[in-house]
Parts: C-alpha cells; sequence; structure tokens
C-alpha cells in the first residue's frame, strides 16, 4: 500500500481531492496537525467529501506522532520545490510515503533536514516564472507515478 502524507494542510477542497484520489486507488492518507480546517459533516459536504467515512485516513497529532505510528509508511519521499533530484529518479516500493508540505508554507525547514537530500524530490515545470502546483495536482501526479511503479492495488476497474 502506498501512502499520502499531508503535512498541516490548510484548504478543505484540497484535502478532499486527495482523498478522492485515495479512496479511488485504495492509498492511504496521513493527516499531521494541526489542520487550517475542521473535520465535520458541514465542512465534508462542503468540499464534496460524501466518500470520506469509507476513506483509509489516519490523524497524528503531529510530526513526531506520525512517526511514531505503527500505520506509518517505511520509507518517506518529501515533494518539495527545492529539491535537485526529480520523482521520476525514484525508484518506488510498496510501503512508501509521499510527503506534501501545506498550501501557504510547504514544508517546514526541519522537515527538510530530518528528511534529507536524498529523500526529497521535485515534480519539475516548464515555466520556471511560476511557483509550483497546487498541492491536490502534485498529489494527484505523484501518486499515480508511483502506483505506476508499484502496481494499482486489486479490486474494481478505476474511474468510471
Amino acid at each position: 500500500m502506498l501512502h499520502v502524507v499531508l503535512f498541516q494542510p490548510q484548504i478543505p477542497q484540497n484535502t478532499g481531492n486527495i482523498g478522492r484520489m485515495c479512496a479511488v486507488t485504495r492509498t492511504r492518507l496521513h493527516l499531521v496537525h494541526p489542520l487550517g480546517f475542521e473535520i465535520n459533516d458541514r465542512n465534508l459536504k462542503r468540499a464534496g467529501m460524501d466518500y470520506w467515512h469509507s476513506l483509509d485516513v489516519h490523524h497524528h497529532a503531529d510530526w513526531a506522532a506520525f512517526k511514531a505510528s505503527a500505520a506509518a509508511p517505511r520509507r518517506l519521499w518529501l515533494f518539495t520545490t527545492h529539491a535537485t533530484r526529480t520523482f521520476w529518479d525514484v525508484t518506488y516500493v510498496d510501503g512508501d510515503g509521499l510527503v506534501f508540505g501545506n498550501e501557504e508554507a510547504g514544508a517546514p525547514e526541519w522537515l527538510h533536514g530530518e528528511l534529507g537530500d536524498p529523500q526529497r524530490v521535485k515534480i519539475p515545470h516548464a515555466n520556471g516564472e511560476l511557483r509550483s502546483l497546487n498541492l491536490s495536482t502534485a498529489a494527484g501526479i505523484a501518486t499515480y507515478e508511483a502506483l505506476r511503479q508499484v502496481g494499482l492495488p486489486a479490486g474494481p476497474a478505476l474511474g468510471g
């Protein structure tokens, strides 16, 4: 199983889009708190997340709690615009975690330091004047590349 890890996400619609993708691909979603919004029925419905209750989602009080969790991934890849290595240069394996910083500040410097350069990757883009992709777009691109390498989990056909 692959894991998508959102570090303190701020925008419920992005988290909802990523949650939908995780539900469809049978990828585990980890939310590292604090979040910039509340997960409640009202917000879930507003963000179109009516499937949320069937999603494999794990909440963690902070990064330390995430790392200590038995449900945490074995190996982590931090997606960041500050990396020199592209996400295509990685061989993903079952059990990997794809880590994304939040929409406002990305990942904090201490997290960059903890994971180190070999575990930091970027999604390249042609327009150097633009900072980065939307969080849910980046998570989708990264997840599907990892799934392409690892293989989709067994189950009904995706899409539809």
